[in-house]
């Protein structure tokens, strides 16, 4: 089972980037995927999530980030907008078979990738 992150780098205040994330190795049409991102110096911080047919954002992110899926082709994509550069960070996807009310618990997901950088520029 394998998760892969990309579509990070190097992006001025207020543009936009859209990270990827394919899932390998079974389906995941049943598991919440979930992003979080570290920032240089910090802790792990949840960005957002879809489970079935719902997503959740982390209040930092809401309005401007948004989540999609396409369950057939194993994918889960994180559409950043008007980026800042408070949002700079590694960025990783992961995959659980969790509770909505646990979407936000980095520990209860069981897969994770292995993460892309994000660079906002003032």
């Amino acid at each position: 089972v394998q998760l892969q992150a990309c579509g990070g780098g190097l992006v001025q205040a207020g543009g936009s980037l859209r990270l990827s994330c394919a899932a390998s190795g079974r389906t995941f049409s049943s598991y919440a995927m979930g992003w979080f991102r570290q920032a240089p110096g910090k802790g792990q911080e949840f960005v957002g999530a879809v489970s079935g047919s719902n997503t959740y954002y982390a209040d930092s992110v809401k309005d401007r980030f948004i989540i999609s899926r396409e369950t057939a082709k194993n994918m889960v994509y994180l559409q950043m907008n008007s980026l800042r550069p408070e949002d700079t960070a590694v960025y990783y996807c992961a995959a659980g078979s969790l509770s909505a009310s646990y979407v936000d618990y980095g520990s209860a997901y069981e897969y994770w990738g292995q993460g892309t950088e994000v660079t906002v520029s003032s």
